[in-house]
């Protein structure tokens, strides 16, 4: 077993080489994990030479099974993210309230000037004018400033206004907005500080008083949601004021609610002003006086927030010190900067375009994530304002004010990001000069291309643990750009490949609105970058499907998908970004439809990418899922047969998406027709036929899914075929009975194992008119019923003496049915049998969640049958049920023709039987049955319980879908939320701790190799014994299989039904380090074991005796199951066997060829091809005995049998022609098998005869004899040497040269050693010189090699 972690390893075994740089000295993972599974670090190490190992290359190049995605991860999709970038609601400020209080040419008496002072209002002078003049003027400029920012308000202006003139103000303004929001700008230059009681001042009617307003009346007027801009002195005593009163309002609220409401005749209460949803902007704090310098405007805090860049240039020329770059720039030449804010080519535009993005880009680094949302994404004026906050915040500060906001906003006057723009200004005014005297073109600000450089920096070594990207915002920035489009674009799409946090952060910042613009564009240079970014936010948040139909741009993906210069990768994209479009969303089905997109899939479908195959599959199964037009479109364009061309592909992912989009399918059928039917049926059929065998769970998964949705197509007469099959089952059909009854439907497992459990009498054979495997249902096809088949070989036990029923004791005979009788198989359609039996099949599929998802289906039929059967007796009150009222539902009319036909309908109820009524339900007396009515249910109505049941329904209406369901879909669309653009994915980091940890192991393999080399060379010298008992263990059961894994000490141990691994835990000896179940039936035991990728993290391949396979991983901490399946369901369980000699199933595997070949009493070895997970071709076998041993190695495999022979074949030929030697000198079972190296083959049998045979002769080399019959016989891949357990009750180690005993082992070591228990299993170790015997008495024991 693995030592614990930060344990150094053995001082035997050098560590790792040592790695330098940041990564240090520390050995990697590898070397801890597997150092304390070797038992060969403690034995002595032999020196070879460096040229008789094998090259650390060849084991780099050796494939790994099992190590797709599908293998690794859990299939389950990527979790979506919660719409927190798409605001809830999007809020419109409609009205603005300007009010002025300025009393031009009067001073307030509460703040003394100086002289000179600031005197600009909205860059106007007031006392350049008269005074009423200028007041309108300055009402004008500051309409016309907001104007800019929100053109479509309403503004009304209130000049020096009365407390009556406010309040009709802000009323008539809330009034009209409803629930928008309202703007309140308020300028008191020309009035008193606010007052500590939180009063603004105003006028009378003939300016000869100052009027307090309080706060607490402006904020019933404004109401919410509402903006309030502030700009005088102390103007933070109205932000704390305006806190105090909302929760005044808010207690008076509650108080009135209380009280219960308004007075008789009053009006409605109105809602108090929130204070979320009130914004506050403040010129200074609450003990603040704004800025006098002459220089600067007395508005300076309304300038920033109207003006900003006017602002921005003048404070930027007037600290000289910062212009290094254009030190003569006057103010006056700031005023005839060319170009428009709006144009971006020009000086002004660039600067205006710069100065958003920075201020983005500052807020969106500062600022939580809601926060930004609310002020920056929510409204455009608010995002303006809070955008020329940043900007009031630096320069108020600069001059001894400091700005309020409500919510409270972080410092961020010395951000960085200002630095930046200091420089941007200082290069575009050094060019003023120029354009202004000599007519010179403008050069455009290297900013852009700067910022776009420091993002692709940071992308270079990008995580989700680094801070994000302070760039980000400036990147969509750049999008508007035709120039920096392409280049922004690449960044963006390799920024969202980090993953789903990236695209989550860019949703955050505002993505979504340019590129679903960007999709109007027609520049094809762009559909490869926006087609790969629209996959990226489809792959994390699905809800964008609204938005692309809403704006037709789901149209430019259909482009893209019919574009012929597109690569397959780009489409692959594209089909993804429409599957999305279609899935679950009704109008953007419409869209697909309408656009073709079923033919333009169909024609895609040659296309060798598999990822792009599998989501064309993928796409039409969710554009016709549930769409009774598509599903016409799609039968008009043969869609189904052009699908059906995939289920033979060689990616499992390939095959599951057609046999998701067949199941959708004939899930969208609304209406049924015998047509319909016909086609549907045949669809099922050929599903079962061709995939009911495969190997990928992800596809057996989906044809259970399939079932159920035809199951729900024909309701009735799988209802029928259900209660035929209980009737069978229970032995008697349901009669009444005074006592209560058991009524539980039998599964596959039961059936198979009952039959044994009755009567063991006769052994019966497998018909040979059946193959045995899924293909026998081509055949039921085709004799329209199923007739009693005759006598073959005999395999399995079986009710003698009932009739002319025969049962069939494998998972082949659930498939084809036929392990019942007539009573079933003659009485129904082979379609519906074929359905049924392809279900039970995979109800004991090896995967559980498969077995789980088809028990649930049977399940389902069944407790609808049954609970249909009591609606039908009466409204919940059950009498007893007749055979021949029974037979009357499903009795047919002749016994040659079938019950129902095609077109029989649906049920118009749907109900189930409980799950207390069915507990409740007890045993049978004397073969007869009954049915009562639990206790808790008799008073209740019978449709108060008739809906409930612990199995998922099927839906049958079309409405919502409770049955069996599976992750494939959110699975595939994961891959699209990982990385994608891996560009130097052949590239190895040889500074990686993957890369070091693969090398430890293959230097721990060569060790092994070079150790295994001397060994040999001793034993060919007669310098040493295999005699070094290692460790003696005790396990809970007898062991029955061992196998030792190649490149460590490791010990694989198999009882029946778990498996066991023997390692080295600290301590003197082995012990069990893990243990857990196999999983397999109650009938079947485990008969084989393999190690596969050995040479790096291995993985064990257990087969059971009833053909099926599993593999596990993570066996020497937490094993889990990867995949498994069923290699060979013509196999019967030994148990089941009776007199037939059978070894259960054998297993070997090949390494390079990534092939597992399975053989056992069945007609056929079958070769199984492990990267596609299919099976490869089935060589026949032309023997009636049982596969005792396999073996293969370079193309040829030798398989031994029962009665002595051993033929080989070549897997490489065609199977027809695959045998190539056949020998026959043994004359009893052989029992162990091995090929060596020089194309010698050696074995051994029962009578204690071991054989040398090459391959190129048809008699032996070698014979040798032990003298006494053989229980276990092992032999040695490599070495020269075989051990057996003979009569004598000792294990005999013999040398191959001459066949002389090396050594004999009788007991345990130690002075009192035990004799050893009778020994049911030998095994040596792939390399290395030892030896490990499993005892019926549950010990297992280990020796190894010991040099003289």
């Amino acid at each position: 077993m693995p030592a614990s972690r930060g344990e150094p390893p053995p001082p035997s075994l050098p560590q790792a080489p040592a790695r330098s740089s940041w990564l240090g000295f520390l050995p990697v993972s590898a070397l801890e994990d597997n150092v304390r599974n070797m038992n060969i670090e403690a034995e002595e190490a032999y020196e070879v030479d460096e040229d008789d190992s094998e090259p650390v290359d060849s084991f780099c190049k050796l494939p790994l099974a099992f190590s797709c995605p599908r293998h690794l991860q859990p299939v389950q999709g990527v979790e979506m993210i919660m719409q927190t970038w798409r605001m809830r609601e999007r809020m419109k400020t409609v009205s603005v309230a300007l009010v002025i209080c300025q009393n031009v040419g009067v001073d307030p008496p509460d703040v003394t000037k100086t002289q000179p002072c600031a005197r600009q209002e909205c860059w106007v002078d007031p006392l350049s004018l008269n005074p009423q003049r200028a007041l309108e003027t300055i009402g004008g400029n500051l309409q016309r400033q907001y104007e800019r920012w929100q053109p479509r308000a309403r503004y009304r202006q209130s000049l020096d206004p009365t407390v009556e003139e406010v309040r009709r103000l802000a009323t008539g303004l809330r009034r009209s907005a409803r629930d928008e929001r309202v703007l309140f700008h308020y300028n008191g230059h020309g009035v008193p500080r606010p007052t500590a009681n939180g009063e603004i001042w105003v006028f009378n009617r003939s300016y000869t008083q100052y009027i307090p307003l309080s706060i607490y009346d402006l904020q019933s007027w404004m109401g919410s949601p509402s903006i309030y801009v502030y700009d005088c002195n102390n103007a933070g005593i109205i932000v704390d004021s305006f806190r105090n009163f909302a929760e005044q309002h808010e207690r008076e609220y509650v108080e009135q609610i209380r009280a219960g409401g308004p007075q008789a005749g009053g009006t409605e209460l109105p809602p108090p002003p929130s204070l979320r949803n009130c914004i506050q902007l403040a010129a200074c704090s609450k003990d603040q006086l704004l800025p006098m310098n002459p220089d600067l405007p007395a508005d300076l805090f309304t300038a920033c927030l109207t003006t900003p860049i006017k602002v921005a240039l003048r404070w930027f020329v007037m600290k000289n010190d910062l212009g290094q770059l254009a030190p003569k720039v006057k103010l006056e030449q700031l005023e005839k900067i060319p170009g428009q804010f709006g144009d971006r080519r020009t000086m002004l535009g660039e600067l205006n375009w710069i100065f958003t993005a920075i201020t983005d880009t500052i807020a969106w680094n500062t600022l939580p994530r809601d926060t930004f949302q609310k002020l920056f994404r929510q409204d455009l004026l608010v995002a303006s304002l809070f955008r020329n906050f940043l900007l009031a915040e630096r320069i108020m500060k600069s001059n001894d004010c400091t700005p309020v906001s409500q919510p409270k906003l972080p410092g961020t006057h010395q951000h960085p990001m200002w630095e930046a723009w200091d420089l941007a200004v200082d290069i575009c005014l050094s060019q003023l000069k120029n354009i202004l005297e000599e007519d010179k073109t403008y050069l455009p600000s290297s900013f852009f291309e700067e910022q776009l450089t420091a993002f692709e920096v940071w992308l270079s070594h990008g995580c989700e643990e680094r801070s994000p990207p302070e760039q980000l915002p400036i990147v969509l920035q750049v999008l508007l750009s035709q120039a920096h489009r392409l280049r922004a674009l690449d960044l963006l799409g390799k920024f969202l490949d980090l993953g789903p946090w990236a695209v989550n952060l860019a949703l955050s910042v505002g993505i979504f609105p340019y590129v679903l613009k960007l999709l109007q564009s027609s520049a094809r240079e762009l559909r490869p970058l926006l087609v790969f970014i629209w996959a990226k936010i489809l792959a994390v948040d699905s809800s964008c499907q609204q938005d692309l139909v809403r704006d037709q741009s789901h149209k430019y993906f259909l482009t893209v998908l019919q574009d012929p210069a597109m690569l397959p990768q780009v489409k692959t994209w594209a089909v993804f970004v429409l599957s999305s479009v279609v899935q679950g969303y009704k109008q953007g089905q419409d869209e697909a439809v309408a656009g073709n997109l079923i033919s333009i899939c169909l024609n895609e479908m040659d296309e060798a990418d598999p990822v792009f195959k599998q989501w064309l599959a993928i796409c039409l199964g969710t554009l016709w899922d549930k769409h009774e037009e598509a599903r016409g479109r799609a039968m008009r364009c043969n869609a189904p047969e052009s699908l059906e061309t995939l289920l033979l592909d060689q990616t499992p992912e390939v095959r599951a998406a057609a046999v998701y989009a067949l199941g959708t399918f004939i899930n969208s059928c609304s209406e049924r027709t015998e047509h319909a039917n016909t086609l549907d049926q045949n669809i099922a059929t050929r599903l079962l036929q061709k995939i009911l065998e495969d190997g990928s769970t992800l596809v057996r998964k989906e044809l259970v899914v399939t079932m159920q949705y035809v199951v729900n197509s024909f309701p009735n007469n799988f209802m029928n075929l259900m209660r035929a099959i209980a009737d069978e089952d229970d032995g008697t059909t349901l009669l009444s009975s005074s006592s209560t009854s058991t009524l539980g439907r039998v599964s596959s497992e039961d059936k198979l194992s009952r039959q044994v459990l009755q009567q063991r009498r006769s052994v019966v054979g497998i018909p040979q008119s059946m193959t045995g495997s899924v293909t026998e249902l081509n055949r039921m096809g085709d004799l329209g019923i199923l007739t009693t088949p005759k006598r073959g070989r005999k395999s399995v036990i079986g009710l003698a003496g009932v009739g002319t029923q025969h049962h069939v004791a494998s998972l082949a005979s659930l498939a084809s049915m036929a392990c019942y009788g007539p009573g079933v198989t003659a009485k129904f359609k082979p379609f519906y049998l074929k359905v049924v039996g392809g279900l039970m099949v995979l109800e004991r599929d090896p995967d559980k969640e498969v077995g789980t998802m088809a028990r649930q289906v049977l399940d389902t039929i069944y407790n609808k049958m049954v609970a249909a059967e009591r609606e039908r007796k009466g409204s919940g009150v059950f009498r007893s049920l007749s055979q021949a009222e029974l037979h009357s539902v499903s009795a047919p009319g002749s016994p040659a023709k079938a019950s129902f036909m095609l077109g029989d309908s649906p049920p118009g109820h749907n109900t189930t039987l409980p799950a207390s009524f069915r507990q409740g339900l007890a045993g049978s007396v004397g073969g007869q049955h009954s049915l009562t009515l639990p206790s808790d249910l008799a008073s209740k109505p019978a449709q108060a319980w008739l809906g409930r049941s612990t199995v998922s329904d099927i839906s049958e209406d079309g409405g919502q879908e409770t049955g069996v369901k599976t992750n494939f879909l959110a699975w595939s669309a994961k891959h699209f939320s990982s990385r994608l653009m891996n560009l130097g994915e052949d590239m190895v980091d040889l500074e990686s701790e993957e890369y070091w940890a693969r090398q430890w192991l293959y230097d721990r393999n060569e060790k092994v190799k070079r150790r295994a080399a001397a060994e040999r060379k001793s034993v060919e010298e007669g310098s040493g014994r295999l005699d070094d008992q290692l460790g003696v263990v005790k396990i809970p059961q007898p062991p029955s299989v061992l196998a030792y894994e190649p490149y460590t000490s490791s010990l694989a141990v198999a009882t029946r039904d778990s498996i066991l691994l023997v390692g080295n835990k600290p301590g003197p000896s082995p012990q069990v380090t893990t243990s857990w179940g196999n999983g397999n039936s109650r009938v079947s035991q485990i008969t084989s074991l393999q190690f596969c990728n050995s040479h790096e993290r291995g993985l064990l391949v257990a087969g059971s005796d009833d053909g099926c396979v599993r593999v596990w991983r993570g066996w020497d901490e937490s094993p889990h199951l990867v995949t498994g399946w069923t290699l060979l369901p013509e196999m019967v369980p030994q148990s089941l066997a009776g007199s037939r000699v059978s070894y259960g199933l054998q297993l070997a595997w090949s390494q390079p060829d990534q092939l597992l070949v399975g053989a056992g009493d069945a007609k056929n070895i079958r070769l199984w091809d492990c990267s596609a997970e299919v099976r490869l071709c089935d060589l026949p076998i032309q023997s009636d005995s049982c596969v005792t041993c396999l073996h293969m190695d370079k193309g040829v495999l030798a398989a031994s049998f029962g009665d002595g022979q051993i033929k080989l074949f070549d897997y490489r030929a065609p199977p027809a022609s695959a045998r190539i030697m056949a020998f026959r000198e043994h004359k009893q079972l052989v029992l162990s098998l091995k090929m060596q190296e020089g194309g010698k083959i050696v074995s051994g049998c029962t009578e204690g005869v071991v054989k040398v045979w090459d391959i190129r002769r048809q008699s032996s080399l070698t014979t040798l004899e032990t003298n006494q019959p053989a229980v276990s016989l092992d032999i040695h891949q490599s070495a020269p040497v075989f051990a057996a357990w003979t009569s004598t009750q000792q294990i005999s180690f013999h040398s191959l040269h001459e066949g002389k005993v090396l050594n004999q082992i009788r007991y345990h070591e130690g002075l009192l050693g035990n004799r050893l228990g009778p020994v049911n299993c030998l095994k040596f170790h792939p390399s290395l010189i030892q030896l490990a015997a499993a005892s019926t008495d549950s010990h297992v024991s280990m020796f190894g090699y010991r040099r003289y």
